[in-house]
Order: structure tokens, then sequence, then C-alpha cells
């Protein structure tokens, strides 16, 4: 059915109720439904919270690669100390007879244990003397053969290792044990005839 209006234009018009919610819920400003929003609404708590995880994998990730590059750095600068630490040992190592040459001794002794204190406040520590081979705090750098103690025993350290924390900065170099081989005690005996 149709209208006129004041103009002469025909205007139609609904003809039921149910036609006249329909259109409305069709326009521009339609309610969503409750299940909708609910839906939208566990949508965007899923996207947030998935960001947050992302967000605190990422600041994770960051102290761990910003820690993991001071370690580096710090690994190489220690390194680099013990080795002086290994000559103020060798000049300590050397005889001195003269009092001049036991005051600069002293001296250096001084220093040595200065540097040593100073690597200890940083959690370096020296690796204490074993009597048993350990290839996870010692790098053995040659045999001795001896019955004197068992086989894969230390018998001396030749340069003293480090750890730090719980990583070995610098393994031990050791000798270590090993029981003599008879076929060099029997080349000693006399050739039965």
């Amino acid at each position: 059915m149709s209208k006129r209006d004041p103009r002469g234009e025909d205007v139609a018009e609904p003809t039921d109720v149910a036609e006249q919610e329909g259109s409305q819920a069709a326009g521009p400003q339609a309610r969503p439904d409750a299940e909708t929003l609910e839906r939208e609404r566990d949508e965007y708590l899923a996207r947030w919270q998935r960001a947050q995880a992302d967000y605190q994998n990422l600041k994770r990730r960051s102290a761990a690669e910003v820690e993991g590059a001071v370690r580096r750095s710090l690994e190489g600068l220690f390194a680099g100390l013990l080795l002086v630490v290994d000559h103020l040992e060798l000049a300590l190592a050397s005889p001195a007879q003269s009092d001049d040459a036991r005051a600069l001794a002293q001296g250096v002794e001084l220093t040595r244990d200065q540097l040593l204190g100073v690597l200890r406040q940083q959690g370096v520590e020296p690796i204490t003397a074993a009597e048993q081979f350990d290839p996870t705090l010692h790098e053995a750098v040659a045999t001795v053969e001896t019955d004197d103690v068992p086989p894969g025993a230390v018998v001396d350290t030749l340069r003293r290792g480090y750890t730090w924390g719980d990583q070995v900065l610098r393994y031990a170099h050791v000798r270590v044990a090993r029981a003599p081989q008879e076929g060099e005690q029997g080349a000693e005996a006399p050739e039965a005839s």
C-alpha cells in the first residue's frame, strides 16, 4: 500500500510490525545481542593476554641477551687478568737472593693478592687442588707413570684453574698419574734363553 505525502509523491508504508522491526535491525544503528558481545569481549581479552605474554617473553629474552653479552665481555676481561696473575706467580717463583729482590717479591705478592681479591669480589674463585682428575675442572696436559699414587690421580698442577659462579672460566692444567706399562718393564728384564 502506498500513501501520498502532502507534495503528491507516493510513500510506501510497511504492512506489519514484524517488517518494521526487521528493517530497524538491519539499519546502521542495529544493536548486537548479548552472545555477540560476549564473543567479542572474549576475543579482545584473548588478544590482550597474548600481547601481554609476548611482551613478557620479549622482556625476558632481552634481559637474557644483555646478561649474555655482559658475561661474554667479562669472561674476556677475567681471562686477561688471570694471565696477569700467572705472570705475577712466575715472578714470585724466581729466587730472591738480595734484600732488594725480596722487597720486590713482597710488592709483587701484595699486587697478586690484591688482584685475586678483586677477582673474588666478582665471583672468580680458584679451583681447589684435587686428588683425583675431574674432567669438568681439569685439563690433563701430561701423564706420569708411577706406582706411588693410583691411576687417574692428579700428580701436579701446572697452571691453576678458576671458576666464575657455576661455570669454569679456565680449566686447571694438571699432570695425571697412570700405571706403568708392562711392556716397558719387560724390556729391562733379561731375556730368557
